[in-house]
C-alpha cells in the first residue's frame, strides 16, 4: 500500500527527498498498485505546452485498485456506508465484495445499453449509493464519467451535456433534500431538449413513489435495467493518460471549463493525499460531507478511501435537517474518526448556538478537515473547541478542481497548525511565490502569486475539446510554471496562507490586501455570522473597500443601529488588520450570491458595489439567485447615502 508518513521529522526528510527526485518518489508511490502493464516513462513532457504525461505506456484499471485487490484480505470488510437524508429510513452498507458486486451489474448494464470505452455518461444525481456505483461503472469499462451537481439548472446541465457530447445520462426522478423533494427527472428532460442530440438513452433511479413521465425508447429505470446483470464484468484495459472523467468548473466569466483527468496518475495521488492528510489507519469509519458532484466527492469520498481500502461515508441530506445536530447524530451514529467539511457549513451551524454539539458523544473523532474555501479564524475555533474538544487536529486542505488532489494541509496531528493557514505542501508539491512579473519571492513571511513549479501526477490534463484554454489560463502567465489564481502568504516557518483569489486582492492606496484577511478580520465581530468583501472605484484610493455582511439573527435586535454596528464593525478590524483596513462601505445582508460549491461569486458582489448591477448577467446557476435582487436593493441605499 502507497507510504503512510508517521513524524513530522519523516515528513521533512520525505518531502526533501521528494523535491529532489520527484520521478523516482512517485514511481515508489506507484508501485504499491496493481497494473496490468508496467510504464516505460515516469514523466514526460512539461508546463511550456501543457502537455504532461505520467507513468506514459502503463495500463492498469483503477476500479480493480479500487475493489478487486481489496478482495483477497477486505472482502467482508465495509466499504461503503450510506446515511439518508430522513434518519427514520435505515442506512445501508456495502462490504468490499458487495460493493464489487454491484459496479461490476452497473458496468453490464451499461454495456447492454450500447456505452463502450471512450463514451461519456453524464450523472445528475443526488447523494445516493447509486452514484458512486455508477461512476465505478464507468470507470469499470473505460467510459468517461463526467458528474453535474443535481441542482444546477436545466440550462446549465445542458451546457455540460453538450460541451463533451455525452452518450447517456443517469439521473434520479426526485432528490431528497432536506425537506424538499426536488423534481430530478423534469429538469433532465428540460435539458436534454435543448438540442443534446447525442443522448440516446436517460437511465433514471428511482429514489421515491411518485410518478414521473418516462419517454419510449429513450428512458429505462434502473431497477429494470440492473434486474439480472452478472456480478463480474472484467475491467477495462486502460492507458495511464485514458480519460478517466471530466468535471466542469466555473471561471469567473465564460462557460464552465471541463477539466479533464486521466487514469493513472490521479490513482496515485488521490490515494497517497487521502492516507496522508487524515491518517487513515485501517478500521476507520472515515465520513467526507461534500457533494460527489464536486472534486472533493469524487477524490474524497470514492476514489482516494477505496483505493486506500477504507471505510467511506456518503450522506444524502443537509446539515440542519431534521435540526442543527444532524451532523453531530452522524458522528454518533457511525463512530466517524475523520470528518471533513466545508467552513460554510461550520459557520451556519455556528449561527445555530454552541449547544447542539454537546448533545452527542464525539469521542470517536480523531481528525478533523475543512475544505472549499480558506476557514476563518473565528470558525476555525469553534471547531476546534466545539468538536474537537480543543484536543483534535484540524487539517484545513487547499486544493484544485484543477489539482485533482490535497496540495497544502497538515498531516493529520503530525504538521504544526495555526489558525487559517492551510500549511505546508505535501510530498512531491513544489510550490513558489512570484511578483507580478514572474519573478520568484525567496525567504519567509513573505506574500505573492501562488505557482507550481513542478509537475505532479493529478494535474489537469487539458479542458475537455479545448486545449488552448487550458494552456492559455493555468500555463502562459508565466513560464514552466502553472498558475493557481490565488495569492498566497508564507510565514516564518513556511506554513502557507491562501489570501484569495488574485481578482479577489484589493489594492487600496498601494496596499496589496487579500478579501479573506479582511473578511476574517471582520467574521471577528460578535454578532457577524459572515462576510464578503470587494473592491470598488475610489476617486482618491484607487480602490475602496465594500463589505457584505451577515448578521447573527440570535444575537441581533431586529431594529439594528445601523451607524452604531458600523462604528463597532470599524473598530473590530482596526484592530485585527490597521485603519487601511477599513471598509469604506458596509451593507447588511440576509445572504450571499453563492455557486453549487459553496463559493462566492465575488465577480457579482463588484458589479454591485461598483453601481454596475444592470451589467452582471446570467445568475440563474445560482445556488440562491433570488439573493441577488435583494443585494442589489440594499447596495442601492448603501450607494446613494454614502
Amino acid at each position: 500500500m502507497t507510504h503512510q508518513i508517521k513524524s513530522f521529522k519523516e515528513y521533512q526528510k520525505i518531502y526533501k527527498n521528494s523535491v529532489r527526485h520527484p520521478e523516482k518518489f512517485w514511481a515508489k508511490q506507484a508501485k504499491t498498485f496493481k497494473w496490468m502493464k508496467p510504464w516505460k516513462k515516469v514523466l514526460s513532457g512539461g508546463f511550456e505546452e501543457a502537455d504532461v504525461r505520467w507513468f506514459e505506456g502503463g495500463q492498469l484499471n483503477i476500479t480493480e485498485n479500487c475493489l478487486d485487490r481489496h478482495l483477497k484480505d477486505k472482502a467482508n470488510d465495509v466499504a461503503l456506508i450510506w446515511e439518508p437524508n430522513d434518519p427514520s429510513q435505515a442506512f445501508k452498507t456495502y462490504t468490499y465484495k458487495e460493493l464489487y458486486s454491484e459496479v461490476c451489474r452497473c458496468a453490464n448494464m451499461l454495456k447492454s445499453n450500447g456505452i463502450k470505452k471512450g463514451d461519456r455518461v453524464c450523472f445528475y444525481m443526488p447523494m445516493v449509493a447509486e452514484l458512486t456505483i455508477g461512476v465505478l461503472a464507468c470507470a469499470r469499462i473505460g467510459a468517461i464519467h463526467s458528474v453535474v451537481f443535481a441542482g444546477f439548472s436545466a440550462n446549465a446541465l445542458a451546457d455540460r451535456i453538450k460541451d463533451c457530447s455525452c452518450k447517456m445520462v443517469i439521473c434520479s426522478d426526485y432528490n431528497n433534500r432536506g425537506n424538499k423533494s426536488i423534481a430530478v427527472k423534469e429538469i433532465v428532460d428540460e435539458a436534454v431538449a435543448k438540442d443534446c442530440s447525442s443522448v440516446e438513452t436517460v437511465i433514471v433511479y428511482k429514489a421515491s413513489n411518485t410518478k414521473v413521465k418516462m419517454k419510449r425508447g429513450r428512458d429505462k429505470w434502473w431497477h429494470k435495467e440492473i434486474e439480472g446483470k452478472r456480478k463480474t464484468c472484467k475491467p477495462a484495459k486502460m492507458n495511464s493518460e485514458d480519460v478517466l472523467f471530466i468535471l466542469y468548473t466555473s471561471g469567473s466569466t465564460g462557460k464552465p471549463k471541463g477539466v479533464v483527468h486521466t487514469c493513472g496518475g490521479y490513482m496515485v495521488y488521490t490515494c497517497y493525499s487521502f492516507k496522508n492528510v487524515f491518517q487513515y489507519q485501517q478500521g476507520d469509519v472515515y465520513w467526507c460531507s461534500a457533494d460527489i458532484g464536486w472534486i472533493t466527492g469524487h477524490s474524497y469520498i470514492i476514489y482516494g478511501p477505496l483505493l486506500a481500502g477504507a471505510k467511506t461515508l456518503m450522506f444524502e441530506g443537509v446539515p440542519t435537517f431534521p435540526d442543527a445536530g444532524r451532523f453531530w447524530h452522524i458522528c454518533e451514529k457511525h463512530k466517524v474518526n475523520q470528518f471533513y467539511t466545508a467552513p460554510t457549513a461550520i459557520r451556519a451551524l455556528m449561527a445555530q448556538g454552541d449547544d447542539w454539539p454537546s448533545h452527542y458523544d464525539l469521542n470517536s473523532l480523531k481528525v478533523l478537515g475543512t475544505v472549499g474555501e480558506p476557514i476563518n479564524e473565528e470558525a476555525w475555533n469553534w471547531y476546534k473547541e466545539k468538536i474537537g474538544k480543543n484536543t483534535l487536529p484540524i487539517v484545513d486542505t487547499w486544493f484544485q478542481t484543477e489539482t485533482a488532489g490535497i496540495m497544502i494541509s497538515g498531516l493529520g496531528g503530525l504538521s504544526p497548525q495555526k489558525a487559517t493557514y492551510a500549511g505546508l505542501p505535501l510530498p512531491g508539491i513544489q510550490l513558489c511565490l512570484l511578483n507580478s512579473k514572474g519573478k520568484e519571492i525567496k525567504g519567509n513571511g513573505k506574500e505573492g502569486l501562488l505557482c507550481i513549479k513542478y509537475p505532479w501526477p493529478s494535474m489537469i490534463r487539458t479542458t475537455y475539446g479545448d486545449h488552448a484554454r487550458c494552456k492559455e489560463v493555468y500555463f502562459s502567465s508565466f513560464k514552466n510554471k502553472y498558475f493557481t489564481g490565488d495569492g498566497a502568504r508564507r510565514d516564518k516557518k513556511g506554513m502557507y496562507r491562501i489570501i484569495g483569489r488574485v481578482d479577489d486582492v484589493i489594492n487600496v492606496s498601494g496596499h496589496r490586501m487579500g478579501t479573506a484577511e479582511i473578511e476574517n478580520a471582520i467574521n471577528e465581530h460578535p454578532n457577524v455570522i459572515e462576510s464578503a468583501v470587494v473592491g470598488y472605484p475610489h476617486k482618491i484610493k484607487g480602490e475602496g473597500i465594500y463589505a457584505y455582511v451577515i448578521l447573527n439573527k440570535n444575537k441581533m435586535d431586529a431594529n439594528i443601529d445601523t451607524k452604531k454596528f458600523n462604528s463597532s464593525l470599524l473598530k473590530v478590524v482596526t484592530k485585527e488588520i490597521g485603519p487601511i483596513a477599513k471598509p469604506d462601505k458596509i451593507q447588511i445582508v440576509t445572504g450571499l450570491p453563492k455557486t453549487r460549491s459553496g463559493k462566492i461569486m465575488r465577480r457579482i458582489l463588484r458589479k454591485i458595489a461598483a453601481g454596475e448591477a444592470k451589467n452582471i448577467g446570467d445568475v440563474s446557476t445560482l445556488l440562491n439567485p433570488d439573493v441577488v435582487k435583494k443585494v442589489i436593493r440594499g447596495a442601492s441605499k448603501i450607494l446613494v447615502n454614502n
